[in-house]
This record gives structure tokens, C-alpha cells and sequence, in this order.
């Protein structure tokens, strides 16, 4: 399967980001591209995110979605009809300006997103409040002019889902921004393992365009550095009004309707590798959407000891297929000792080692990714035994990101304190705020931490503001993002 000599990863603690690109490399997730700033998803990487989208997919047309598809290019004067949202994406957006050896007559934008090609639809689609709710989801890719690409977490082009809804009411499209937010909470902790802090964003961090911006922020291993792992947007009757997507109410009033659009990409990739990864191992990925759930080595040195293993063998596998996505490793230009290190770069939760003395045993000794722990298991409770541990390694996971998380949120009481603990990358910082963007900014210059999110279940608190010292009656969590 593996086509590449694996590296010694770089260390973790002491140079984080160069152990990220280690275990992306030795992973085999990802490869660089002779596209400036784009990047290769090679089969295991990708065959994670196919498993990934699957489960968000399920969860997004459960709330009433629908998938669609809408061009990737957008019109010059489409995407310049919404003057803050062009104005929000002018520094990213790609154009295509020659098609046929010839200029066009209009350069073409190619999509950062697509609130501006899909809602001219939605004013042809819209008359009545017969024809509301809309609600679209769209897998495809985008492009974004990044000037420091990394893979999975900033490249200039990337996958991702993105939804765009119409409403006949301000309330429900608030009701959808916030329901869709739930969706990601749900998906990043219960499929990935990734805890997030469900908040709001500042006015100055909201999408361009939106009446408010709603996001799931999660702590990274490493440096407890933020990433934004998904948003959620209310954009009110905004776009509603710019593209004339009008209807005729219940009350024989014609109103303009209000929208929403909500995104998460790939860089969630990039999330479970920076929360879950170890320094040792590298790569360790939660039973949900790991490509491969148990990875069996067998183990000979004679021609009559490969037959009796290859026997048993393909009894475990006719056991555990039914209950785990199962890799047999037959390679013969492998030792063992090489695959337990391969299969443990690339994060598979499970491995069975079936040996002579195990056949004669009727077992297999069972590792875990995550704690390493070895395990004789007969052969008969294989499967009941994976079943159970593939649930209790998920929620291991999570609890120790928890952990990770807890332990590097603090409160903190003085603009010194949030500065240093930004300086050290020692994780999320809560302090009081006073909702003055100049303060905001200032945090941003000084020390490169920016307002993650206002949270969403942090009760209210009467305090001072740690810039200016006036009154705030929140905590915001401050951090330094990637």
C-alpha cells in the first residue's frame, strides 16, 4: 500500500509545525503539487475526508437540506453587486480573464464562495411564500489566493461543503444559522473527537456581509493555537435586497427574504492531525472516519508457518468484516517490526498480530493506537472485543483533547498576562472585553492573538475590560490562530 520510505517525524513540542508537514508526509495524506499553492490529496487522505463528508452529509440532509451544484466561476459584476462582501474577498479571489485564446468580455471571478452565484437563482426561484424555505447544500471546491499555504489547513484550493438557505423571516434564518452551528458542534465531537467552543464572532471577524457570523473554534495539540473549524452565517435580508430575491407574503406584502450560507473543508483534515497527533507516533485518527479500523500483520518465516497463519487469518477477517473496515498487510518486502511503525504513522486504531504461536493459540494479540497497550484476544471474541474498544478508543480521544483543552483555557486579569501567554502559544486566553473594535485591534498588532468568539455558554460577568479598563459585562476568548 505505502509506495514511500517513512522519516523521523520532527519533534513535537519543540518544532510543531514542522512535525505537522512530517506526519501529513509520512501519513501519505497529502503530497505537494506543481501548482503554486495547492496540494495533492493522496488515497488515504482522501479516502479519510470521503468518510468524514459522508457523516456530515447525513447529518446536514437530516435537518431538511438538499445537495446541489452551482458554477464555479462567477461573473465580474455578480460578485460586485455586494460591496462589503467583494470588498471582504478582493485580497483572495482569482480570476479567469482568457477562455478559447480569447479575452472575455468580463472577467470571470473563480469562486471563493458562492452567496453571489447562487442567489440570483434564488430571486428566479423565490415569488411566493409557497416557494420558502430553500435549503442547499453544496459539496465542491473553492479558491482562495492564501500566501502561505499549508496543507489541509491553507491551501489556495480546498474542498469543502457549503449551504445557503432562504427564509421568509428574519427568525428563521436565525433559527438556521444557529441549528447548522449545532450540526458542526455535533460533527467535530462525536465523529471526530474534536471538543469546539460554540460562540459568536466580533464585527470585525464576521464574514463579509453578514449580519452576524456564528463558529466552532478548537484548541490544536502543539502550540494551543485556535482554528476556526467551521461558521455558520445569518446574513439577515442583506443579500435579499442586493440580488432582489423578493416574495409575496401571507399578508399580500412583498418582502424581501432573509439568507443564511455555512461552511467546513478540509481543514478539518488538518484539525484531527494538530488535535489528536502524538509526538512519538504522529497520525492517530478517531475509529469513526479512520480509513482503515483494524489492520491485520501476519507473522511467518517458513512457507508451512504462512499457511497455517494465512488460514487463520482469513477466518478473522470473515469475522471482523461485518464490524470494522479491515486492512490485511501481505506485503513479503516488509519485516513486521516495519508495518507496526508504518500502520502506526498513518493513525489506524486498531492492529492484530497473527503469529505461529498465536494460531496455535486460536488468538491474536490486539494493540492500541492510542495507549499502546497489547492484548491477547481469542479468536472468538475478536469481534465483540473490537467493537467495544473501536467505541472506547472514540471516546478516549475526545476526553483527552478535553483535557487538553481545559487544561490550556485560563482566565487571565491583565493585558500583560494575555500578551505573554500569547508570546508562550499557551493556548485559550478568556478575558474581558468592552466591545470596542479599537481594542480589539490593538491585541491583534501587539501580540497576534485575535477575539475567537464571543461563547455561546459563558454566563455574563461584570468586569473591566483587559485593554482600556471600562466596563464589560463578557469574557471573550482570546488566541492566536492558524
Amino acid at each position: 500500500m505505502s509506495t514511500n520510505h517513512t522519516e523521523q517525524a520532527a519533534d513535537h513540542d519543540d518544532d510543531f509545525d514542522r512535525w505537522y508537514v512530517d506526519v501529513v508526509r509520512n501519513a501519505e495524506l497529502a503530497d505537494d503539487a506543481p501548482v503554486r499553492g495547492c496540494k495533492v490529496i493522496r488515497p488515504y487522505g482522501f479516502r479519510l475526508w470521503e468518510l468524514m463528508t459522508a457523516r456530515l452529509d447525513e447529518r446536514i440532509k437530516a435537518t431538511g437540506a438538499e445537495n446541489a451544484y452551482f458554477p464555479l466561476f462567477i461573473p465580474r459584476h455578480l460578485l460586485e453587486r455586494e460591496a462589503e462582501h467583494i470588498a471582504g474577498f478582493a485580497p483572495e479571489v482569482a480570476w479567469v480573464t482568457r477562455g478559447g485564446g480569447h479575452e472575455l468580455d468580463e472577467p470571470w471571478a473563480v469562486r471563493p464562495s458562492s452567496e453571489s452565484i447562487i442567489c440570483p437563482s434564488f430571486a428566479r426561484w423565490v415569488q411566493s411564500y409557497r416557494d420558502l424555505p430553500i435549503v442547499i447544500n453544496q459539496w465542491g471546491n473553492a479558491v482562495r489566493w492564501e500566501e502561505r499555504p499549508r496543507a489541509f489547513l491553507r491551501t489556495l484550493e480546498f474542498l469543502w461543503q457549503e449551504g445557503h438557505t432562504c427564509h421568509a423571516s428574519a427568525d428563521e434564518a436565525d433559527q438556521r444559522a444557529r441549528q447548522m452551528l449545532e450540526v458542526y458542534r455535533a460533527f467535530l465531537e462525536e465523529d471526530l473527537a474534536i471538543p469546539v467552543i460554540p460562540g459568536l464572532k466580533t464585527e470585525s471577524e464576521k464574514f463579509a456581509g453578514a449580519l452576524r457570523t456564528h463558529t466552532v473554534e478548537a484548541m490544536m495539540g502543539g502550540k494551543f493555537w485556535a482554528l476556526q473549524a467551521g461558521t455558520s452565517h445569518d446574513l439577515g435580508d442583506h443579500f435579499g435586497r442586493v440580488f432582489g430575491i423578493q416574495f409575496l407574503d401571507r399578508d399580500g406584502e412583498r418582502k424581501f427574504a432573509c439568507n443564511t450560507s455555512f461552511g467546513l473543508s478540509t481543514r478539518t483534515v488538518g484539525a484531527v492531525i494538530m488535535v489528536h497527533g502524538d509526538p512519538g507516533g504522529g497520525l492517530k485518527l478517531p475509529p469513526r472516519v479512520a480509513p482503515i479500523q483494524v489492520v491485520v500483520v501476519p507473522i511467518w518465516r517458513s512457507p508451512a508457518e504462512l499457511a497455517a497463519v494465512a488460514a487463520a487469518v482469513a477466518r478473522i477477517a470473515e469475522r471482523l468484516a461485518p464490524v470494522a473496515r479491515l486492512h490485511v498487510d501481505w506485503r513479503d518486502d516488509r519485516t513486521p517490526g516495519f508495518k507496526f511503525n508504518e500502520w502506526e504513522l498513518k493513525g489506524v486504531p486498531l492492529r492484530l498480530e497473527v503469529g505461529p504461536r498465536d494460531v496455535a493459540a486460536d488468538q491474536a494479540i490486539l494493540v492500541r493506537r492510542d495507549t499502546r497497550e497489547k492484548t491477547p484476544v481469542p479468536v472468538a471474541t475478536l469481534a465483540s472485543t473490537i467493537e467495544t474498544l473501536l467505541t472506547d478508543i472514540q471516546t478516549a480521544m475526545f476526553a483527552a483533547a478535553k483535557h487538553t483543552l481545559d487544561t490550556h483555557t485560563a482566565p487571565v486579569a491583565s493585558y500583560a498576562d494575555l500578551a505573554a501567554r500569547a508570546a508562550a502559544n499557551a493556548g485559550f486566553s478568556l478575558a474581558h472585553w468592552c466591545g470596542d473594535p479599537a481594542c480589539e485591534t490593538r491585541v491583534k498588532t501587539e501580540t497576534k492573538a485575535t477575539i475567537r468568539c464571543i461563547p455561546r455558554n459563558l454566563p455574563k460577568e461584570p468586569g473591566q475590560c483587559i485593554v482600556c479598563g471600562k466596563q464589560s459585562d463578557q469574557r471573550v476568548i482570546f488566541a492566536r490562530a492558524y
